[in-house]
């Protein structure tokens, strides 16, 4: 299995939007790029810790390939709006992609580049292309939220 790490805006609809992709064996949300050591959700919304909230994704790459994650990722948010993804405001929304080795970087440059010169969007693409630092799961009301709220 392997891992990937994305932060396209609220974490609910980015991991709900993944969980749909065959091949993807599990998801998580929490946060991570930032500054502050073990931030609660609270934290990460007052703007105070650098924080992105992100969907980690364990994937099996004989059923999908980071390629096809990286469409995903595309697709499912406007990565020319900085800290910003509709009404959410703030860096914790803003775009990102953790890589988590150097096959996963040149992946996503290389796909960043072809999304910027698709004539798809109209403005820069902002998102950044990092390693990932200490990744803070979020508490169990926030993983798969959407499908326990479809549930009540």
């Amino acid at each position: 299995m392997n891992l990937a790490t994305f932060g396209a805006g609220c974490f609910w609809g980015v991991e709900a939007a993944f969980r749909k992709v065959k091949g993807v064996v599990s998801t998580s949300v929490g946060y991570m790029g930032g500054h502050f050591p073990n931030p609660s959700y609270l934290d990460v919304l007052s703007r105070i810790t650098g924080h992105a909230e992100v969907v980690q994704v364990e994937y099996d790459p004989q059923h999908v390939s980071y390629d096809d994650l990286l469409e995903v990722f595309w697709d499912i948010h406007d990565p020319t709006t900085l800290n910003r993804q509709g009404p959410d405001r703030g860096e914790q929304y803003r775009s990102v992609i953790f890589f988590h080795n150097s096959q996963q970087e040149e992946a996503a440059k290389r796909s960043k580049a072809k999304q910027q010169n698709s004539g798809r969007f109209d403005k820069n693409i902002v998102t950044e292309i990092v390693p990932p630092g200490e990744y803070y799961l979020a508490t169990q009301e926030h993983q798969q939220y959407f499908e326990k709220k479809a549930q009540r």
